[in-house]
């Protein structure tokens, strides 16, 4: 076990980790040349696309020391973005060590503190790297002094390498051997190990990925998994090199996969224990914490008849995100579907193109919007995650809305944009801080629901990209939140109610009834569109009825003829109106998601 080191790379998105674990595994001649590509690791066509890693990916790499021994090096590459904080969680749960890697040409980022206090809470040994040294606009010493600032290291321990031209990687893999120490743990145990990802499998059933902490397992073997207690026995175990590598049995320290056959994916758990059925381990280990979901939509088929298959798909496409939380949900609109959680709204995006891209299912997305939490006048306390939820306005109390610390990153020219942009979404500044001379942090406190849909963006258009942006929960505070429901002809329609607070409702009323008079047909009658909170109307259009002209006829004669006809034609669109429905196409409730494009 002394010559086993177990590492991750954590960074800001963009800061190169793909192209460092690329240049690591060249170096050590883990992948032959043959096999070798950029972002070799981001085996997903949408990480290629995008240039992003969405999943963990562990990898095993053999590594002669200059001390002439050989060691081998566990290596789980780790996404950036503020959305996959999950998986760079459960990446350093099953590591020692980590490498910090900063970008020569933009230093320090929110991203990267944020993980490096999720590493720094893990106990983890941190290798500061700085990155894209050989770039031309590469501040070398500046951004020491902000690595020497954050994690008070030394100079002369921060590495200075570049992924793409390959310098420095042969000092990093000496640090990695020298600096992170040993897994700890026992052969002789009994098995315990830390399930840490899983993956379906179609012709192989879901395969585990796991860190054995103590003990050892076999092929042959029959597993317990602990939170769940069902048990099976282990066809097949190894581990991963780029593809599947099987072995005879996988020791403490390692970190390897298992293929049991199991075909149902609420067996297998993340942060669950792996343990032998006759021999098992007494403790169970602390696994991590439950994901807490930001963002919710619906997600429905768009025919109701796919609704069983896009269950299936659900729960596979769980299995490789654990993040991903879901529950069943009902709609008068759209029929049968899924009320599911998000970290953020990137992640629904991307959940939504792998359901398109993996599963073959096209789904419709309804408005996202974050958790409430309601109390009512007999003091009862509810969770309202969906409009529907939200009891009537004479039996609510209050309503708390989840608040969020907002972390930014800025240069000072877009000091004035940024403060303009958080204020008009309700944001409290905190602080402001300088980092550098070039490098200002800005610190809001703001409500979730004004950065669901489009904060990001503006961010970054208000400050040109140079903007990092990182948020961490603070709990809930009472506000002043609504429900505001469309009527159509007096009759609500749930699929286009929303929870808004009350300055933004009209205005945001407004905008839904213009949107919908395009969109909805003209009837034979008048159609009243009304935005209404409670029992009030705060907006309405009206779109008038189609008209036949029933006087053609009359091609002289008196007056009294004309206006007869007239009124009976009112007499019978006055009727119709009663009993006429209203056809709402699907395209209005794809068009609330654009009202804030």
């Amino acid at each position: 076990m002394k010559n086993i080191r177990n590492f991750c790379i954590i960074a800001h998105i963009d800061h190169g980790k793909s192209t460092l674990a690329d240049r690591l595994l060249q170096s050590t001649n883990t992948i032959s040349e043959r096999e070798m590509m950029d972002q070799v690791l981001d085996d997903m066509d949408l990480e290629r696309e995008k240039g992003i890693t969405i999943k963990s990916k562990a990898i095993q790499i053999s590594y002669k020391h200059t001390d002439g021994q050989e060691y081998t090096l566990n290596l789980i590459d780790t996404p950036g973005h503020v959305d996959f904080s999950y998986e760079v969680s459960r990446a350093l749960a099953a590591c020692e060590g980590a490498l910090l890697l900063v970008d020569a040409t933009q230093g320090i980022q929110a991203q990267t503190i944020s993980n490096l206090y999720l590493a720094i809470d893990n106990d983890l040994e941190i290798i500061p790297v700085i990155n894209k040294i050989d770039m031309d606009g590469a501040m070398i010493e500046e951004v020491q002094d902000q690595i020497i600032d954050l994690i008070g290291c030394k100079k002369e321990e921060i590495l200075l390498a570049s992924g793409r031209a390959g310098i420095g990687i042969d000092a990093i893999l000496q640090a990695i051997v020298e600096k992170i120490p040993a897994p700890e743990g026992s052969t002789e145990a009994p098995l315990q190990a830390l399930i840490f990802d899983s993956v379906y499998n179609s012709f192989r059933g879901i395969i585990v990925y796991y860190r054995i902490l103590n003990g050892v397992l076999k092929k042959g073997d029959k597993v317990k998994f602990i939170a769940t207690e069902t048990e099976y026995e282990a066809d097949e175990v190894g581990v991963l090199k780029l593809t599947l590598s099987p072995r005879k049995e996988v020791r403490a320290g390692d970190v390897g996969y298992i293929i049991t056959g199991i075909k149902n994916a609420k067996e297998v758990k993340v942060g669950d224990t792996l343990t032998l059925s006759n021999n098992p381990h007494p403790n169970a280990i602390q696994g991590f914490e439950e994901v807490k979901p930001m963002v919710f939509a619906g997600i429905y088929p768009v025919e109701t008849e796919d609704f069983e298959e896009l269950r299936d798909c659900m729960d596979k496409l769980q299995l490789n995100d654990a993040s991903l939380t879901y529950e069943l949900e009902t709609s008068q609109a759209l029929g049968f579907g899924f009320r599911c959680g998000f970290l953020g709204m990137l992640h629904m995006e991307i959940i939504q193109e792998r359901l398109e891209r993996e599963f073959n299912q096209t789904v419709i997305t309804t408005v996202p919007n974050v958790g409430f939490i309601g109390y009512t006048t007999r003091g009862e306390k509810v969770t309202i995650n969906n409009p529907t939820e939200m009891p009537e306005p004479t039996q609510i109390d209050r309503v708390e809305e989840p608040f969020i610390k907002a972390q930014i990153i800025t240069k000072p020219d877009y000091i004035g944009n940024i403060m303009t942009l958080c204020l008009s979404k309700r944001g409290i500044l905190i602080n402001q801080s300088y980092l550098t001379q070039t490098r200002v942090e800005l610190i809001f406190e703001m409500p979730m629901t004004e950065i669901v849909f489009d904060f990001y963006d503006k961010l970054k258009s208000q400050t040109r990209g140079y903007a990092s942006f990182d948020y961490s929960p603070i709990g809930y505070r009472e506000s002043d939140i609504v429900k505001m429901d469309i009527l159509l002809n007096g009759d609500k329609v749930d699929a286009l109610s929303a929870l808004i607070h009350r300055q933004r409702a009209e205005d945001f009323g407004r905008k839904l009834c213009e949107k919908l008079k395009e969109l909805l047909t003209r009837h034979q009658f008048q159609i009243a569109i009304q935005a209404a909170i409670g029992a009030k109307i705060v907006a309405r259009e009206t779109i008038s009825a189609l008209r036949k002209d029933v006087t053609a006829k009359c091609y002289g004669g008196d007056i009294s003829r004309k206006r007869k006809l007239l009124e009976k034609q009112k007499e019978g669109k006055k009727r119709m109106r009663q009993i006429g429905n209203v056809e709402v196409p699907q395209e209005a409730f794809l068009a609330v998601l654009k009202l804030n494009d």
